[in-house]
């Protein structure tokens, strides 16, 4: 419903009332329903999840339209994003917000900083979820106002042609709410904990879970070492469990994202049960690395039969078993092969660097199997970029014949090389990573799980550097307000961000001429008009 049609339909419910509600204004109750229009989380993941599914189409159509995100700590800064991204582009499409466990463990637990390991409180997830849409709605409420003003102003001005316009706007507005891909790590738990868990995260608004084939209570960050990987049919019992909760939950579109670590992870928890020769458990014990046995080998071996032969496989110390050496892309396929068969809609392969034809490589092989597979892929500031780049430039100017001498590959980060033609092409690589990778590796998401962790770093460190040298107040003004003012960085007027306009617009509503509005001439924000 448009926000004329709504106007018209309030204004025939008020005068159903008998005089009772004269004093509520239809257009009033109409700028109110426009600026909140998602009224559960549950209508956000339903609304996201379409928008997903048609973005996922799209790309089917042609890998030129991949979508991005960026991981958010805290509603504010996912509500910054988007505004930011409407004010540079005029659209959100293709744009998602991702949700990164690491962040939550870093940032959001209430034991304070923690690594990457599960050990974070669960309800913090879809707390953050929950806080971002808050966010992120108060951001349409902002400018929905804003175009409310406008509209007064060119009606009190007589300026028809100019309010029609407005009113196009109004009834054409693009919500900054977007899907959130959101982090549920290995569900935290066994199925039904992961079931209960992403029950409260669509609840929240999430229309897209991520989860990983880690052993839940040996989780570790994908960019970590020691990771441990879980039979493929306790992986799948956990997918299986994140569609119930999508179906229970009304969200029939929801996407699942499954991820696996099997690149990097050279250990598992488990021996798969097998029934019979080449079926899946059969197929994940096959990586094992076993020695043989003689006799009935050693007290307290476990020998599995293999091709019929009994065979020790190599436990550690922890009660871990060894996969062999070399077999994590085989073990990568097979886990996204399977993934998809058994509900998933996108994959996630971790790797240790950016590299192509490393991932096509693998995607490859999957769709041999799966035709239109497709991932979401880590961007990840785990990678040093300007190394990997540098030195893929290196190497295939190495190949081609390149005379190389010049530049030492092992010190290619060195800011000597920054002027460099190697670099130039390094930097022309990772510009078009994402663009190349989205047609040559199926890539459908790419998304940098960190960036904003880094950016307060960094901005923090430089007003810091600044305000408490010798720059003083000027370190702030200069290089914080003033690039604001300039940038046209909504921020600078941070009473209007918090909703200190909002708040007036209802106190009119509510109190009429009796209000007392904080927007009075008196009011500092008046600085920045012009």
């Amino acid at each position: 419903m448009s926000y004329t049609e709504d106007m018209a339909q309030a204004g025939r419910l008020i005068r159903d009332q008998d005089g009772r509600w004269d004093a509520i204004a239809a257009e009033n109750v109409a700028r109110m329903r426009a600026q909140n229009k998602f009224k559960t989380g549950v209508d956000i993941a339903r609304y996201t999840a379409r928008i997903m599914r048609a973005d996922m189409a799209a790309y089917d159509a042609d890998p030129a339209n991949y979508t991005q995100s960026l991981g958010c700590w805290h509603g504010f800064i996912a509500q910054q994003k988007m505004i930011s991204i409407k004010k540079h582009f005029g659209t959100t499409k293709q744009r998602y917000i991702y949700l990164s466990g690491w962040m939550i463990a870093a940032l959001r637990s209430e034991f304070g900083p923690l690594p990457d390991q599960s050990m974070h409180e669960k309800t913090s997830v879809p707390a953050l979820i929950e806080e971002i849409y808050t966010f992120l709605r108060q951001a349409d409420a902002r400018e929905l106002g804003g175009l409310f003003r406008d509209l007064d102003a060119a009606r009190a001005a007589g300026d028809e042609v100019k309010a029609k316009q407005i009113q196009h706007a109004i009834d054409n507005h693009e919500t900054h709410v977007v899907p959130i891909i959101a982090d549920i790590d290995a569900g935290f738990g066994n199925a039904e904990a992961t079931y209960l868990l992403a029950k409260k995260m669509i609840e929240a608004g999430a229309c897209a879970l991520q989860i990983e084939n880690q052993v839940s209570d040996e989780k570790q960050c994908g960019h970590q070492d020691g990771k441990v990987t879980v039979p493929h049919e306790d992986f799948l019992q956990k997918i299986r469990a994140l569609r119930y909760a999508f179906m229970e939950m009304g969200v029939e579109d929801g996407i699942i994202v499954a991820r696996t670590d099997s690149l990097g992870a050279g250990l598992t928890k488990q021996i798969a049960f097998s029934r019979e020769p080449g079926d899946l458990g059969d197929q994940y014990n096959s990586f094992l690395d076993c020695e043989d046995v003689s006799g009935a080998g050693n007290p307290g071996d476990v020998l599995i039969n293999r091709d019929g032969k009994l065979v020790r496989p190599k436990r550690l110390p922890s009660n871990l078993y060894q996969f062999r050496s070399g077999t994590g892309e085989d073990r990568c396929v097979l886990d996204c092969i399977t993934s998809l068969q058994n509900g998933a809609d996108l994959i996630w392969i971790e790797t240790e660097k950016p590299h192509i034809e490393q991932i096509a490589g693998m995607v490859d092989r999957i769709r041999e199997v799966v035709p239109n597979a497709k991932l979401a892929y880590n961007n990840s500031p785990s990678f040093n970029w300007t190394l990997n780049f540098r030195q893929q430039v290196f190497d295939a100017w190495e190949k081609a014949g390149k005379d190389v001498s010049a530049y030492d590959r092992a010190k290619l980060m060195s800011v000597d090389y920054d002027a460099s033609d190697l670099a130039a092409e390094a930097d022309d690589r990772i510009r078009s990573f994402q663009r190349d990778a989205a047609k040559r590796a199926g890539i459908f998401h790419h998304l940098i799980t960190l960036p904003t962790y880094h950016t307060a770093a960094l901005s923090t460190d430089n007003l810091a550097k600044e305000y408490f040298g010798e720059e003083a107040m000027l370190g702030y003004v200069k290089n914080v307000q003033r690039a604001e003012i300039r940038q046209g960085i909504a921020c600078v007027k941070h009473q209007n961000m918090s909703g200190s306009d909002i708040g007036d617009d209802h106190k009119e509503y509510f109190a009429g001429e009796a209000a007392l509005k904080a927007a009075g001439k008196d009011n500092t924000m008046n600085q920045f008009a012009a």
